[in-house]
């Protein structure tokens, strides 16, 4: 079987598990063709950009499921997908690749230091996409990639000085210092396991870390602790407060006071102009941003209150900052 043919039985991954289809993407404008892929705990996006910036056969597809480390299986699912784009796409010769991966990454090694999800620990995934796709590769965080998309091509754009926060099922960020992302070899940004209260105790093994308490995940989860009841996500939690339930309410009010309280300390301690949202809690509009604004300035006094905005390049600011890096190899 070749591996145009292999591509072809990867069955495309409609929406994600939020219910965002995906949409097109952005132009990144003119520069050299590049690959892109964008890998989650569930879904991979991939694309050819051409050198006009289009993304050509922008898809979504599972994440290869593996028990323990899905290194190896991984690797084979990005050569397989590459090969199909190239098969497409014979008149696009790309000159690099980009590869953003979630976890704890250490970009300049090339390396997956830990995902819980993927199960590697230090997994040289740099040096492995290059060998299989044959191509330089640029190697990223995901949402930091992400954060430099938005930076470069959408809400962030206007700010060197920024904090981008995606809140989906869990809560992930990434800080731009001067206009270039702060890394600390890969632990900078995990302000979704940042402390704001004593419990309860997250998955990573913290306790009271934002992202149990306030992503979107949590806060559905929440309430059907609380109830019993089901609900069609943290969106049907924020109508259901809205319309006056009790629970939802203080649910929905705790989680943002959590938010509230974590965009205080960033604002005290990195003062950034603008802290971007993301994700699918900020779908919520005014509910998040006007109350989250509100609950910040009441926190603060002499500081500079950051400008909350909305994130512009929604689910594909991943895939779109790791074609921008890839660009930088090209």
């Amino acid at each position: 079987m070749t591996s145009t043919e292999d591509a072809a039985s990867v069955a495309d991954v409609v929406s994600d598990a939020s219910g965002e289809r995906l949409a097109a993407a952005r132009s990144l404008g003119g520069g050299a063709p590049v690959l892109a892929f964008d890998v989650g705990g569930t879904d991979i996006k991939s694309a050819l950009f051409d050198a006009d910036g289009t993304a050509l056969g922008l898809r979504r597809t599972p994440t290869p499921l593996v028990d323990g480390d899905r290194t190896e299986v991984l690797i084979e699912r990005l050569g397989v997908l590459a090969a199909e784009l190239r098969a497409d796409h014979p008149d696009i010769a790309p000159q690099a690749a980009g590869l953003v991966v979630p976890g704890i990454v250490d970009a300049e090694a090339g390396l997956g230091v830990f995902a819980s999800n993927l199960g590697w620990r230090n997994s040289p995934l740099r040096d492995l996409a290059s060998e299989k796709l044959g191509l330089p590769v640029a190697f990223d965080h995901d949402v930091r990639a992400a954060s430099w998309a938005e930076h470069r091509l959408g809400g962030a754009r206007a700010y060197s000085n920024s904090v981008v926060l995606v809140i989906g099922t869990g809560i992930a960020g990434a800080l731009l210092v001067g206009g270039e992302p702060y890394t600390a070899e890969g632990y900078a940004g995990e302000i979704g396991h940042s402390p704001i209260a004593d419990g309860p105790v997250c998955a990573c093994g913290a306790r009271g870390c934002l992202e149990v308490v306030a992503s979107a995940g949590a806060i559905a989860r929440r309430y059907r602790e609380a109830t019993g009841i089901s609900p069609d996500g943290a969106k049907d939690v924020i109508a259901r407060a809205a319309a006056g339930d009790s629970i939802a309410s203080e649910i929905w009010n705790s989680a943002l006071d959590a938010l509230a309280l974590s965009l205080a300390q960033l604002t005290a301690v990195v003062a950034p102009e603008a802290i971007v949202i993301g994700g699918g809690l900020s779908r919520a509009g005014g509910a998040l941003f006007d109350e989250l604004r509100s609950r910040l300035a009441e926190r603060l006094s002499f500081h500079r209150i950051p400008e909350l905005v909305p994130a512009e390049l929604s689910g594909n600011a991943g895939i779109l900052g790791a074609a921008l890096r890839a660009r930088e190899l090209a």
